[in-house]
Parts: C-alpha cells; sequence; structure tokens
C-alpha cells in the first residue's frame, strides 16, 4: 500500500549536538547522523506507532535493516546546536518501509537521508510481510489529527 508522501505525517523530534557526536573540526561526523537516524527510527515505532521496538527486535526476533541508504549532507551542524528530526514515511510495501528524514537547523535542512527497511525474521534472516501491528500502527498514526507527537 503505497503512501503518498505529500500527505504522510510527520514524527518530528529535537536534539542537541553533542560534543560526542562530532569530529576534531567541531561539526558532526557524518556516521553520528546514522546513529542519531537508528534512535529516530526506534522511538518512531515505540511512541508514534505504538509498537515497542525493543520487543520487536528481541521476543518477537522480526528484524528491520536497512537495505539501501542515500544521504545529502547541505550544511554543518555543530556542538550545542538543536536540530530537529523529521521523520516522513514515503512508501510502504508489503515487506519494506522507505523513510525520509529530514534533520533541520533554523530554517534549513543540514542533511536529508532516505532509509529503505525491510522487515526480516531473525530467525532465518529472509525477508517477511510487514507485521499487522505495524501496519495497524502506520494507520493510526497517518489519520492522528491532534497534536504533534
Amino acid at each position: 500500500m503505497p503512501v503518498d508522501a505529500c500527505v504522510s505525517r510527520l514524527f518530528t523530534q529535537a536534539r542537541v549536538i553533542r560534543f560526542s557526536d562530532c569530529d576534531p573540526a567541531g561539526m558532526v561526523f557524518f556516521p553520528q547522523y546514522f546513529v542519531m537516524l537508528n534512535a529516530l527510527v526506534e522511538d518512531w515505532f515505540t511512541h508514534a506507532l505504538r509498537v515497542n521496538y525493543a520487543e520487536l527486535l528481541g521476543p518477537r526476533r522480526i528484524g528491520l535493516p536497512t537495505v539501501a541508504l542515500q544521504s545529502e549532507f547541505r550544511a554543518p551542524c555543530r556542538m550545542g546546536d538543536t536540530v530537529e528530526f523529521r521523520l516522513q514515511l514515503e512508501r510502504m510495501g508489503s515487506r519494506s518501509l522507505t523513510l525520509r528524514v529530514d534533520c533541520m537547523h533554523g530554517p534549513g535542512c543540514c542533511v536529508q537521508i532516505r532509509q529503505v527497511l525491510v522487515s526480516t525474521s531473525l530467525a532465518h534472516d529472509g525477508a517477511i510481510e510487514i507485521p499487522q501491528d505495524v501496519r495497524e500502527g502506520i494507520a493510526r498514526w497517518q489519520s492522528f489529527t491532534g497534536d504533534s507527537i
């Protein structure tokens, strides 16, 4: 069931850039954005979709590996900056999710990432259908009309 990016709800999360995120030049060391991305996705599942990410991977043995990752670094972020991550679902297939994440600092986008996650069984490392509770969580989240999450 494809989801039109124009109508997809945003999951937003503010984060302060820390010393541990930065390289000797004082800017975010680019791999740290991927660590931040993973934390954002975990929080999206747990808080917005109401599907506990740790339980999904742990007891349920359902993996969500990244199979494609595209990034564009537009402007540096530095220690002490407060950035806002904006996650948007671009597409939901039968076994995969395509996410777009913009890292905003002030009015500008510092980093834009497109990530494809595939639902897998950790028992046999093969792709499986996206679990029904994840689909239901996405449907709830997409139709939510209240304040930001």
